[in-house]
C-alpha cells in the first residue's frame, strides 16, 4: 500500500512539473491578432522591451535599412534588440495595417522623432505558431 501511494505521488509530481515546463515554453503570442504583433516589435524597438523576441520574428526573418543598406537577420536583429533593452526612444509612435489578406499582413509604423522621422514597413506571416514578423524595411522620408 505505501508503496502504492509513493508511486502515485511520484506519477503526479512527474505530471504536474511536465505541465509546468510546457507552461512556461507556450508561446504568448500564438492566439493573438496581427495587430497585436505590430504592437509587440513596436514596443521591442522604441521601448526596449525584448521578452517576447524569440516568439515575435519568424526563423527567416529579414531586416533592411534603405538609408545605409545595412541587413540583418534574426539572430543578428535579436541580438541587436538584446543589448538595447530597456533604451526608450522619444519618440511619438504609430501604426496602420496597410493589408491583410489570408495568412499575410502588411503594416506600416511611424516613429517621429524631433528632428527626423522613421518608417517601418512590417511583413508579417501567420502559420501554426501564430503571426510572425519576416520581414522589416526601414526607411527615413525626406532623406
Amino acid at each position: 500500500m505505501k508503496k502504492t501511494l509513493t508511486t502515485i505521488a511520484a506519477a503526479f509530481i512527474m505530471i504536474s512539473s511536465f505541465s509546468a515546463f510546457a507552461a512556461e515554453n507556450a508561446n504568448p503570442l500564438k492566439n493573438v491578432e496581427s495587430d497585436k504583433i505590430v504592437t509587440t516589435y513596436l514596443e521591442a524597438t522604441t521601448l526596449g522591451t525584448v521578452e517576447l523576441n524569440k516568439f515575435l520574428f519568424a526563423d527567416d526573418f529579414e531586416y533592411s535599412n534603405t538609408a545605409n543598406g545595412d541587413s540583418f537577420n534574426k539572430k543578428q536583429y535579436t541580438n541587436f534588440l538584446k543589448a538595447h533593452k530597456g533604451v526608450k526612444f522619444d519618440c511619438e509612435t504609430t501604426y496602420e495595417i496597410l493589408d491583410q489578406s489570408g495568412q499575410a499582413c502588411v503594416a506600416k509604423a511611424t516613429m517621429k522623432f524631433a528632428n527626423f522621422t522613421r518608417v517601418d514597413y512590417i511583413t508579417l506571416n501567420q502559420s501554426a505558431e501564430g503571426w510572425k514578423v519576416s520581414k522589416v524595411v526601414t526607411g527615413y522620408p525626406g532623406k
